[in-house]
């Protein structure tokens, strides 16, 4: 009787060490190839470059494959106890790290019906984080790009942007990470914003930076990065401004746009009532998301539409209103904004938000109410968390920190502590060596 082998691989990129792992298998039985989702995927690293449906199309094409199953956890068993293969072959790469409880889970798993793992020596020169860098190193396509928040909110439980308001800022966005418990943590994504971005040229946040400047700072940012852009583009202008906006924004690859229910001259929302700040009316801004939506070609772009209710004191009720009439003219995403210390506001909106009978993205900028976690916000419902302008904050004081040493000193060495070296520097930014 023909034994069962089971290989489980991402094959975002299929490269000679899957080819091997293959021939292996197929030594041994039918191979089956559990193919991870997305959503597996995204739950350790970053979503892949290729869909499911991409990806299992290719690996389908393989020798020696004879059938291809999803794999939608990064753990194997769910798979192996319904199959109940004879062997798993995996390479020997996996004993460390991310994966080591996982290879437990699986040797456990086995010992059940008496199957075997079998490890293949790891390819040498052949290196996946090394193919990605490389594909990194080669960019994306509009289309691409444009696409990838919309795959991001169907695989994660909450999608993770930062703000980003020049190139710089969008490669520390773009290549940042850290460990966690479920392996290193990144970015998802950045958030274009006027705040950001109008004060790091030196002006106020009202609008007065217009789309054009805006845009080349987008240029700039587009041509170093390969994460999905979330336009702030404030009340979005008058309507037929807007749509023209729209399209500018939906060419060059960006995800979506967020305009806020406000009319007049921009204040910023942080300040409330303390400034003159006028919300629009329900029927006027509908017909804005309307408009919006009329003049974008493609399905993937989106329209988020921002709710000021909670900013302006008019109460929850105008909110939950407000949020129900916007996704009915055909928002994307709601954005509940707050400026209170603490989420409590924010979470009742949420909890208040989950009886709707029709919802779309729920998206958060805990910038005052910055004690919350992200666990607290998927545990409310909360879709996509935006850190709105941390990243220009925490230079601002580093700058004028070293501008004053420089002073006092009368000279640079003293602050040399806390600046990248000129090594640093050139090793930052791809192709300066």
């Amino acid at each position: 009787m023909t034994k069962l082998v089971y290989v489980a691989m991402s094959a975002d990129l299929v490269h000679p060490g899957h080819l091997n792992i293959i021939r292996e298998a197929q030594k041994l039985g039918q191979v089956t190839i559990g193919l991870l989702t997305d959503e597996a995927i995204a739950s350790y690293k970053r979503l892949p470059y290729m869909t499911f449906e991409q990806r299992r199309e290719v690996v389908e094409q393989l020798k020696g494959v004879e059938r291809v199953v999803p794999q939608e956890t990064l753990d194997y068993v769910p798979n192996l106890r319904a199959l109940k293969p004879d062997f798993v072959v995996h390479g020997d790469d996996w004993r460390e790290g991310v994966q080591r409880d996982v290879r437990a889970a699986v040797v456990d798993a086995l010992a059940e019906w008496g199957g075997e793992l079998i490890e293949i020596p790891y390819t040498k020169g052949i290196s996946s984080t090394q193919l990605h860098e490389a594909m990194k190193d080669i960019g994306t396509t509009p289309d691409m790009r444009r696409n990838k928040l919309r795959r991001l909110l169907r695989v994660k439980p909450l999608v993770r942007l930062m703000e980003a308001h020049n190139g710089l800022t969008g490669l520390i966005v773009e290549s940042i990470s850290a460990n966690g418990k479920n392996g290193p943590r990144e970015f998802d994504g950045m958030w274009g914003s006027s705040l950001t971005e109008s004060t790091a040229k030196g002006k106020p946040d009202i609008e007065a930076v217009d789309v054009t400047s805006r845009t080349q700072t987008l240029h700039d940012i587009l041509e170093v990065t390969t994460k999905p852009i979330v336009y702030d583009a404030d009340t979005g202008g008058k309507l037929e401004h807007f749509q023209f906006t729209v399209r500018t924004l939906e060419r060059l690859g960006v995800s979506a746009a967020v305009i806020e229910d406000k009319v007049g001259l921009k204040k910023n929302s942080l300040f409330g009532n303390e400034v003159p700040q006028q919300q629009d009316s329900i029927e006027n801004f509908c017909g804005k998301i309307r408009a919006g939506k009329a003049a974008q070609i493609t399905d993937d772009f989106m329209i988020i539409a921002r709710i000021e209710s909670l900013i302006l004191e008019q109460g929850l009720d105008d909110a939950i209103a407000r949020a129900q009439a916007y996704i009915e003219a055909g928002a994307d995403g709601i954005l509940i904004h707050s400026k209170s210390k603490t989420p409590d506001e924010i979470f009742e909106f949420c909890d208040r938000y989950q009886a709707f009978d029709r919802r779309v993205p729920l998206v958060v900028v805990p910038s005052t109410y910055n004690q919350v976690t992200e666990a607290e916000l998927i545990d409310h419902g909360v879709n996509v968390v935006i850190y709105a302008n941390q990243l220009l904050r925490a230079a601002y004081p580093a700058m004028v920190s070293t501008a004053k040493s420089i002073l006092t000193n009368g000279r640079s060495a003293e602050a040399d502590s806390q600046l990248l070296s000129i090594k640093e520097i050139l090793d930052l930014i791809p192709g300066t060596r």
